[in-house]
């Protein structure tokens, strides 16, 4: 009887949230609700709704972004991401269904060629991104593509110059160290954001000569030593914000990642993981992580990476007032 009555529902969240996203109450974008939030509106078990949100990305009506949540897809689309092809067949019939007309090799472009990796990172991750892949798709041979860069190291660089030159920040800067440094942090965050593969690429203890990154430092700096900050101290202070934002958005591509090849979000993995969890924590007495798993947190990297820039933040403005006072 208990087995028919979670069966029966599963199959009640199912409908009503396919109705809601047929109705146009949640249109294509919204976030629908939560495993967490399915348990406590129906009142059904973690592994129930987990089961909901998986057969409603079989269907096809929502898909999951990493950092967000699951969203309602958009029609026509899927909500797996790919990143691995299985040979010219799949790579042809990709560029086909979702990429634009092919090129030829005599109107082939450096930027063309940029463009088209880009996509795929976007989509796929930049492991998929190779040069076969993207001659591939844009329909010309492989070696053409080596009279535009040297090689896959080449194509990556510019890749990311490209992305950061698509992002610029304004010619006026904004008045003080704070909001300076504040307005760097989420461009940054934002491009990490739109492309997931770029933070991991982005070295900082190799960095490399991307012309429209050091547009970036220049702009920190110049904020920090109006201030009074000595040279070594300003750039110290740039170093630690960019490895902030960027060991944040790390996190974005792996996730994606991950969740191709499990085929599960971050909460449906999190689900899975919740019986060896309480078994610890039972078997250890943790009493105060118990607490913090009854209050059911909601994971966010967004605000996650809120929290720690204004923290950050914080901290730099004594260095800051030092600063001034000498």
């Amino acid at each position: 009887m208990a087995d028919s009555s979670t069966a029966s529902r599963y199959h009640e969240v199912v409908a009503a949230l396919r109705r809601r996203i047929e109705a146009g109450e949640l249109a294509p974008g919204d976030r629908v609700p939560s495993t967490r939030e399915i348990t406590r509106e129906w009142g059904v078990a973690m592994a129930t709704a987990t089961k909901a949100l998986t057969e409603l990305r079989h269907l096809g009506l929502v898909r999951a972004v990493p950092g967000v949540g699951t969203v309602v897809a958009e029609r026509g689309r899927t909500g797996t991401r790919t990143t691995t092809t299985t040979g010219p067949a799949t790579d042809a019939r990709t560029s086909q269904e979702s990429r634009p007309a092919a090129a030829t090799d005599r109107t082939l472009t450096t930027e063309r060629v940029v463009e088209a990796a880009i996509a795929i990172a976007d989509a796929e991750g930049v492991s998929a991104a190779s040069m076969r892949r993207v001659a591939v798709d844009l329909g010309v041979a492989t070696m053409s593509l080596y009279r535009h860069v040297r090689d896959k190291d080449d194509l990556l660089l510019r890749m990311m110059d490209a992305v950061l030159a698509a992002s610029p920040l304004p010619a006026e800067p904004p008045d003080g160290w704070r909001p300076r440094l504040d307005l760097v942090a989420r461009t940054l965050w934002t491009l990490f954001r739109r492309h997931p593969w770029l933070a991991p690429t982005m070295s900082i203890t190799r960095p490399q000569a991307t012309p429209h990154a050091l547009p970036y430092t220049e702009w920190v700096l110049a904020g920090l030593l109006a201030e009074g900050l000595d040279l070594q101290t300003a750039f110290t202070m740039h170093l630690t914000l960019f490895n902030y934002v960027r060991g944040t958005a790390v996190n974005l591509e792996s996730e994606a990642e991950a969740e191709a090849t499990s085929g599960l979000t971050s909460e449906e993995w999190m689900a899975t993981q919740q019986p060896a969890i309480d078994r610890i924590v039972a078997e250890q007495r943790l009493v105060t992580f118990a607490r913090l798993a009854e209050k059911e947190y909601d994971f966010d990297l967004d605000a996650l990476f809120e929290f720690g820039l204004q923290r950050l933040l914080d901290g730099c403005t004594e260095l800051v007032e030092a600063a001034r006072r000498r």
